[in-house]
């Protein structure tokens, strides 16, 4: 038994046409949104919004926040 090898761009191709059927559109895309990958550097920025606050004073400002928007 032989078994051809498709490239991957058509099974890409079938697989999403697939999930667009079964799922519809907004859930088959919201199913394949979790596994595009991020960009950036989560670490680097997480130290430059947080830096050494603690989780109390992020807490704080958050609810500072919400006070000020209503």
């Amino acid at each position: 038994m032989t078994t051809e090898i498709r490239p991957l761009v058509e099974i890409n191709r079938q697989a999403i046409r697939l999930l667009y059927r079964e799922l519809g559109v907004a859930d088959a895309v919201r199913f394949l949104r979790q596994f595009t990958a991020g960009f950036g550097d989560y670490t680097r920025e997480r130290e430059l919004l947080f830096g050494q606050k603690t989780l109390e004073e992020i807490v704080g400002e958050i609810e500072a926040r919400r006070q000020q928007d209503t």
